[in-house]
């Protein structure tokens, strides 16, 4: 309650101090009775005024005391005006209750009384219910001490109730009141007008206040705020926000953000691009700050950098504004602000992760805009790093590749640019990542520590005993994330300052020394490999601070290297896998060049030793023994005098494994130690790098090895390879592995080589690969339950089989040995010679002996084998091996035994050749330039298969990759050129007729293979996502360039649009002569491609429809299998490529299912549609649920009509839907002669969306077209509803069959069907022809339209929920009656259903 108030008139204008007010604040508010006034204290006066106040119910009260009201307030009012009125000298006592009040107010207690609220005269009860009215006195009068008579006043008038008359009289006098007030008032009353004016008032405020803001500047934002909040019109709000935004250049500081705030909450959805569009290109915030201050702190905060990070920079508010505004008009600044607000705002991180999702997938969050946005605002962002962690950690579990590349980047940048606190928090949550055991999370983390150790490594290294927690995680990790683990480990140990991280070299070599001792192959694997890698960084690390290249090792530091190598090669030598795992290994570190000179000279000169001890042989000393097979030099490209030559011991050393698998003792001494047959590609590949190294990569040492022979049997099975036995047919499929791996380690050794004999020589060894392999597959027919022998050795499991391996090939670049050099003494192995391995637990699959009890399905009897089933058993061919493909004739010279020039032979690539190239290299761009994330991994499923054979693949980037690639392009052109002349000159032969001739059906197939594999390529390189990156585009651009010059002589430095042109009208030339049907998918493949690529789409999108529709047109050779699921696939796509990019999807499907269809029908049974020739009645599911799909699709997509829209438009639009309704009774229709699952199936799922789209775009049109369009709406209800009348149908015929596969669309569709009666009948209703629609009902009925006999069961639910039902569509009235009785009777029967699936 209020207290009395105890100034006296004298005080009222005197300035009340502080205590005061305070004083007057804490007085209590509360509910007990007030005290009691004075009598003298009431107004006796006894004019007008006061007694028709009195009467009403007001009393007056004199001095600083509030005014009493008797009455309530609406009564009060009431009563006023009825004692006006009745007042004999009425209307003249109006000017004296005026005069009454004038005289009153003139008072200063009695104006404030007035202004404050009356204090009420009743009983205790009723003020407790009064609570709200108790306490605003008390408000009010503090509001009065405190901020003057002037807002109080406003405050007042706010709360007045007014009718519309006096409240327009009372916006007048207020509009006048700003006009003349002063500036601090005129805020205050503008702000105050919501709360006054009613909604009559807002546009004619509104205006008098644009001109106002016209006139005075100061008054901006609180003109702005009230027009936020009026009700305006949106043109005039438009005319606002023009005004406002010429303005933006010269407000001020404070004002801006009004004005942004006006400005978006004018925004609609079809100006909101251009408004913000237009609002960044003139919003400058520069001119708020001096020239010289705002310089001055710009280039202030670029010289910090990177030293910014510690934290211990103070900031001003000039470095604030800078930081926040520096780039305003750039994205930088939206990135910071998207960061600053998930930071805040927790209800919309969900929404600003969804933003930042789609702008990584469309391309706009470059890495250089990244790193801008962290370098020019890393002191706001800092800040809120725990929130950009978070934000990093969830777009982490992704599986786009893109968005994981984005998170790893706010990793990276939040590490360089944050200081150390944050710098602990980064890496503390990659390791989190790491031991997720997710591999895309592992491997993306450990990237991130990559370029860490790269980026910041001073930074790194205090860090370093989180990272080293890893080690205890790495059981589960591939072999490529161990090797990653142990780089960044050993980076960080052996730095410059490696003494500080003396314990983490401790802890490194006891895990190294424990899993090097294990007899689990699986820790051995990680002992080899972090070995290996830590040597490498030992070298490497101390030896790159030279000036001079790179530096020798001081005698210690090579004892460490050689010590630790030593280590690993004596804990392997007694298993086979780990040795072969360890040269795989130590090749790749010589490969990379991170050995010194003195540790590559004294591996070299052992590992050659090794090699020629272990599997050299003088050629003429033929091995003697019981072997299975006798003994012969093959493969042999020169002639050997007996006395000279050499030769690869193969057969004898695989026959002395297989013996002692047996428990048999072979003639050779038993002291002798042999490597395993599965150590020579990968020994002889460590010592072709370890020469290559040593002579910069000149191999005339060790070339001897790419011609001698080796020691085999004769291959070829003739017709003894059905009565050979079990052993003897798996050691042959050993056998020749063995050979095809050493072949293929020869090819990647030799690939390089530029002298014309060498080449050839490589071209004879890739014929020996082709013929090897076609005798393997006869051996692989009859052997199908054949574990090849190891070619890949980082596996991860043990359990191995051909279909399923989870090997990771190891294979870089080999080399081969000169002639064989005479050893002093016996042929004693060194010690640092293999032996062989003995049965431990690290014996896996052995060289050829099949030890797994599984099958290999598909290989019984003499059926064709797919060696890609055994890619895993191969050594991997490095991509250098394609320089190949740039041979054309090659002239070989054969020398005499004086040097002498005997004959010259010319040698080219040939088919066979050329195609086991390409599918090796369409492989590797499959693997590596397709991007293929499952949604989920499939639980105890092998990780790392999709990457088997690929490890050395791996270790290159995709750019890399592609490099490699486009320089390929041009050789690769002319092999395309070359195919399509030969099935050119086939179609001249055979008259026109593109078949394979039964003569040359071997050769028709390799030239279809390489045509194909050839446009495979071609579609992997173009569609790589990676070209959608600016930083991309000098490999695109070199790319279309070696296309387009195959047309005309092209300009350098030509449009991109201009190389795309050209390069699509190359490629579409091919389409003349295609063989196959799946060479013609992946050439329109190509060209979707490219025309991704393209600005001007819309040519380029009709020649593709034009293609699309010609293949499907076209009489392909027979062979291609119909009923297989991967040309159904095809099919499928190509029939969707044709209707995407056809200009009009109605009438291509009316097309096929008006022509094709019926053509179909009316054909022998195995025969096909005249003109759709790929249409069969195998292929007819594959048309209809295309066809259905794609008219779904398209009318959902169509815009709903309004009533806004022109005549024409409405007129366009029911003729669409004429054609698209006219479309779907064709296709409808046809489920009475194609009644199969499949058929039903797709009728029963888009037949529900199709009407679900006619409900949600046709009705709307439908509404505003019936009154002009009368007999065109009713046609096409007419047709429409035969169409859903079959759907009614075929619920019926679902039910009848039982076929709980179709009955679970049927609730749904009928559903559906119930709101389109409902529908109906509501646009009759608007358009005032409700007695149009009319109901009527029909016996249920099958596909074909006969009567369903249904029992007694079937009656009572026939009766309960008809199904069929009959409406007619008169031509003078809009009868719906079909589509309602169809659809209410459906619900009826769809409640029927639920009650029978309950009762079951």
């Amino acid at each position: 309650m209020v207290s009395k108030r105890r100034l006296s008139k004298s005080e009222d204008k005197k300035t009340l101090t502080e205590e005061d007010i305070s004083e007057a604040r804490k007085q209590p508010l509360s509910k007990k009775a007030r005290q009691s006034h004075a009598p003298n204290e009431v107004e006796e006066n006894d004019s007008v005024f006061v007694r028709l106040l009195k009467t009403s119910g007001l009393i007056l009260k004199t001095g600083p005391n509030q005014n009493q009201l008797a009455v309530d307030q609406i009564v009060f009012q009431k009563k006023l005006i009825q004692t006006l009125r009745k007042h004999p000298s009425y209307p003249k006592v109006i000017e004296e209750f005026v005069n009454g009040l004038e005289s009153y107010i003139e008072d200063c207690d009695g104006f404030k009384n007035c202004l404050l609220s009356c204090e009420r005269l009743q009983d205790e009860e009723a003020r407790y219910g009064e609570e709200a009215y108790a306490r605003l006195p008390k408000i009010q009068s503090v509001i009065v001490i405190g901020l003057g008579w002037e807002n109080a006043l406003i405050f007042a008038i706010s709360l007045l109730t007014y009718n519309s008359l006096f409240l327009r009289d009372l916006t007048t006098k207020i509009m006048q009141l700003i006009s003349i007030a002063p500036v601090y008032l005129q805020h205050d009353f503008i702000t105050s007008l919501p709360e006054i004016l009613g909604d009559a008032q807002h546009a004619d405020v509104g205006k008098e206040l644009s001109d106002l803001l016209i006139e005075n500047t100061e008054l901006t934002s609180p003109i702005l705020d009230v027009l936020s909040s009026l009700q305006l019109d949106s043109n005039f709000l438009s005319k606002i926000r023009q005004l406002v935004m010429g303005k933006l250049s010269s407000v001020r500081l404070h004002d801006l953000p009004m004005i942004i705030k006006f400005i978006l909450h004018s925004l609609t959805a079809s100006n909101a691009l251009e408004v913000l569009s237009e609002l960044r290109e003139n919003l400058d915030i520069q001119h708020f700050i001096l020239p010289s201050r705002f310089h001055a702190s710009q280039i202030k905060s670029r010289s910090k950098g990177r030293a910014s990070s510690s934290g211990n920079q103070e900031s001003n508010d000039k470095d604030c504004i800078t930081l926040l505004f520096d780039v305003i008009n750039s994205a930088t600044f939206d990135v910071a602000m998207l960061l600053l607000i998930y930071s805040t705002n927790t209800q919309t991180k969900k929404y600003i992760e969804k933003v930042l999702r789609n702008k990584v997938r469309s391309g706009c969050m470059e890495e250089q805009l990244l790193e801008s946005t962290f370098y020019i605002h890393h002191l706001v962002l800092k800040d809120i790093c725990p929130s950009i962690l978070s934000l990093a950690q969830s777009l982490f579990h992704s599986q786009d590749q893109n968005i994981l590349s984005f998170s790893s980047l706010l990793y990276k940048y939040a590490f360089k640019f944050f200081d150390p606190y944050c710098q602990q928090e980064v890496v503390g949550t990659l390791v989190t990542h790491v031991c997720s055991g997710n591999e895309a999370e592992v491997d993306a983390a450990l990237d991130v520590f990559l370029d860490l150790i790269v980026l910041s490594p001073s930074a790194m290294r205090p860090n370093a005993v989180f990272v080293k927690g890893i080690l205890d995680y790495m059981e589960n990790m591939s072999p490529q994330q161990i090797r990653k683990v142990f780089y960044i480990l050993s980076t960080l140990a052996f730095s410059k300052q490696h003494e500080t991280n003396s314990h983490i070299q401790d802890d490194m070599h006891l895990v190294i020394r424990k899993q090097l001792s294990s007899t689990i192959f699986k820790y051995k694997l990680i002992g080899i490999i972090g070995a290996v890698t830590m040597a490498g960084i030992m070298a490497g690390d101390r030896s790159s601070n030279s000036t001079q290249g790179r530096a020798d090792l001081s005698d210690e530091q090579c004892t460490q290297v050689t010590a630790l190598l030593q280590l690993v090669h004596s804990c392997s030598e007694q298993s086979p896998r780990a040795s072969a795992l360890y040269y795989d290994e130590f090749a790749n570190l010589i490969q990379e060049g991170k050995l010194a000179p003195k540790t590559l000279e004294w591996a070299g000169q052992t590992i050659f030793n090794d090699f020629q001890d272990a599997f050299v042989v003088d050629f003429c000393v033929v091995p003697k023994g019981d072997f299975l097979f006798p003994v012969k030099a093959l493969y042999g490209l020169e002639d050997y005098s007996t006395h000279d030559g050499i030769a690869i011991n193969l057969l004898p050393l695989l026959s002395q494994e297989f013996a002692d698998d047996g428990g048999q003792m072979t003639s050779q001494e038993s002291q002798q130690k042999l490597v395993s047959p599965l150590c020579l590609a990968p020994y002889f590949r460590l010592l072709r790098l370890c020469v290559a190294r040593q002579h910069n990569g000149n191999l005339e040492e060790i070339d001897g090895l790419l011609d001698c022979p080796i020691f085999l049997t004769d291959l070829e099975p003739g017709e003894q390879l059905e009565s050979m036995s079990a052993k003897e047919r798996s050691f042959m499929c050993s056998l020749i592995f063995l050979t095809l791996n050493w072949f293929r380690e020869v090819v990647n050794a030799f690939c390089r080589q530029t002298s014309p004999e060498m080449k050839g020589k490589v071209l004879t060894r890739l014929k020996d690969i082709v013929e090897l392999q076609e005798i393997l597959k006869k051996y692989l027919s009859v052997t199908p339950d054949f574990v090849p022998p190891l070619a890949n050795f980082d596996l991860e499991t043990l359990d191995v089989i051909p279909h399923s391996s989870s090997a990771t090939s190891k294979n870089r670049k080999k080399g081969k040995i000169g002639r064989k050099q005479k050893a002093d003494g016996s042929k004693a192995s060194s010690p640092d010679t293999l032996s062989k391995e003995d049965n431990t637990e690290c014996d896996t699959v052995p060289s050829g002996r099949s030890q797994l009890d599984k099958e290999f399905p598909g290989k019984e009897g003499k059926t064709t084998v797919s060696l890609w089933n055994y890619h895993a058993f191969f050594r991997e061919l490095d991509i250098d091996v394609f320089s190949i493909l740039h041979c054309g004739l090659v002239t070989k010279f054969i020398l005499d035994t004086e040097m002498h020039t005997e004959a010259t032979e010319v040698m080219q690539l040939g088919p066979p050749e050329l195609l086991f190239l390409l599918e090796d290299l369409s492989q590797k761009l499959e693997n590596m330039l397709t991007t293929s994330f499952p949604k989920r991994i499939p639980f105890l499923k092998n990780k790392g298969s999709r990457n088997i054979g690929f490890s050395h693949l791996h270790q290159k980037s995709a750019q890399e990759i592609v490099h490699c690639v486009v320089q390929l392009l041009a050789p690769m052109c002319n092999h395309l050129e070359n195919i399509h002349n030969y099935f050119q000159s086939l179609v001249a032969e055979n008259h026109g007729v593109v078949d394979r001739p039964e003569v040359k059906d071997q050769e028709y197939h390799i030239m279809s293979s390489c045509y194909q594999r050839v446009l495979q390529i071609f579609h992997g390189l173009f569609a790589w996502s990676g070209f959608f990156h600016l930083g991309n585009h000098n490999f695109l651009y070199p790319a279309l360039e070696v296309l387009a010059s195959r047309m005309k002589q092209i300009e350098h430095e030509q449009p991109l649009e201009e190389l795309v042109s050209q390069s699509f009208n190359y490629l579409q030339n091919f389409h003349y002569n295609i063989p196959s049907f799946q060479c013609g998918l992946y050439l329109l493949r190509i060209l979707m491609a490219l025309l991704e690529k393209s600005i001007a789409p819309t040519q380029k999108k009709e020649k593709i429809a034009s293609l699309a529709k010609q293949f499907l047109c076209r009489v392909w050779p027979h062979g291609e299998k119909e009923k297989s699921t991967i040309f159904n696939d095809q099919l499928h796509d190509l029939l969707c490529i044709y209707l995407e990019h056809t200009d009009s999807v109605l009438t291509a499907i009316e097309e096929i299912a008006g022509v094709g269809v019926p053509e179909l029908i009316n054909s022998p049974k195995d025969a096909s549609s005249s003109t759709f020739p790929t249409l069969t009645r195998n292929t007819f599911v594959i048309f209809f649920r295309v066809m259905m799909a794609e008219l779904e699709r398209t009318v959902k997509g169509l815009q709903a009509g309004t009533a806004a829209d022109s005549q024409q438009v409405h007129e366009e639009k029911l003729l669409y839907w004429n054609m698209a309704v006219r479309d779907f009774s064709i296709l409808i229709n046809l489920m009475k002669v194609f009644d199969s699952h499949p058929v039903l199936h797709v009728c029963l799922k888009y037949g529900r969306l199709f009407v679900e789209a006619f409900l949600k775009q046709c009705m709307p049109l439908l509404d505003f077209s019936f009154r002009k369009h009368r007999e065109d709406v009713l046609s096409l209800l007419e047709t429409f509803q035969l169409s859903t009348r079959l759907l009614h149908h075929l619920c019926g015929h679902s039910k009848i069959h039982q076929d709980t596969r179709l009955t679970k669309h049927v609730p749904l569709l009928k559903k559906t069907l119930e709101l389109l009666v409902c529908r109906v009948k509501a646009m009759l209703v608007l358009n005032n022809c409700r007695e149009a629609f009319w109901l009527g009902n029909l016996k249920n009925r099958d596909l074909q339209g006969e009567e369903i006999m249904s029992q007694n069961s079937q009656e009572s639910t026939a009766e309960g929920s008809e199904d069929g039902r009959t409406s007619q569509v008169s031509n003078s009235k809009a009868t719906e009656d079909d589509e309602e009785n169809e659809e209410s009777d459906g619900k009826k029967e769809q409640d029927s259903e639920e009650n029978d699936d309950n009762s079951d």
